[in-house]
């Protein structure tokens, strides 16, 4: 099993066991109160404990309103609408019974919705760091490529780009589930299976441009690359890592 589903499972059984304590919490006609109180002050308190800091990482947006379902300090007095759940805990209820603990029922299903919205951001937020910690990588690589450019290198430095965009685009390829069967695919590879689907024929032509220049670099030996050229592919090289997705 992947982190990512070890850690969508653990979220999914946070959001049942949420589910059953929002169920517990319920009225009950028959009760004239809450379907189990017993087990809830203890249970919650676990629960909520867990929830945070993944609410906190995957819907920071939503932070707020899951803590203030919880708690509510600047409120001026206890109303139905205004029931938290530490009012529930603390057993607080009204005397003429219009509020009680089965009141913050609806309130942890809302924390429930919330944490629900974690799993469908999970796998947007994981590809945002990956991405992230690739684009480092790569710019640690274009920095030694503009280093090597700068001392004479110029077919290293062309390579290295080369390589690059390759790396790139077959990380684009694998976002748009895009299959490339070739064994060892080239740029040019990548680019084919791209165009259209993901940009159009101007990216393409400067991808196709890049790509005539690495050739240059790695086989062409009837004529170096000039300088100009492996310049325009560091910078063409950045271009593409930060703006093709």
């Amino acid at each position: 099993m992947t982190d990512l589903s070890k850690f969508k499972r653990e979220i999914t059984d946070l959001i049942q066991k949420g589910s059953a304590l929002s169920d517990a919490l319920s009225y009950d006609d028959n009760k004239k109160g809450c379907k189990d109180f017993s087990n809830f002050p203890g249970k919650y308190e676990i629960w909520y404990t867990k929830c945070l800091p993944i609410i906190k990482q995957l819907a920071p947006d939503r932070y707020n309103d899951f803590i203030t379902l919880y708690s509510n300090p600047k409120r001026k007095e206890i109303n139905e609408s205004n029931y938290c759940i530490e009012d529930a805990i603390k057993g607080t209820e009204e005397y003429m019974g219009s509020y009680g603990p089965w009141t913050a029922s609806t309130s942890i299903y809302r924390q429930v919705s919330i944490l629900q919205a974690c799993v469908d951001n999970l796998e947007s937020y994981v590809f945002n760091i990956r991405g992230i910690l690739q684009a480092d990588i790569f710019d640690s690589e274009l920095d030694s490529a503009t280093h090597l450019l700068k001392n004479g290198f110029l077919r290293p430095a062309g390579s290295i780009c080369g390589v690059v965009i390759e790396k790139h685009l077959a990380e684009v390829c694998k976002n748009h589930n895009i299959v490339i069967t070739k064994k060892e695919p080239h740029i040019s590879d990548f680019n084919e299976k791209l165009k259209d689907s993901v940009y159009g024929t101007i990216e393409w032509r400067h991808i196709q441009r890049l790509a005539d220049i690495r050739n240059y670099c790695d086989h062409n030996k009837d004529r170096e690359p000039t300088t100009d050229e492996v310049e325009e592919l560091i910078i063409g090289t950045d271009k593409i890592v930060k703006t093709i997705f």
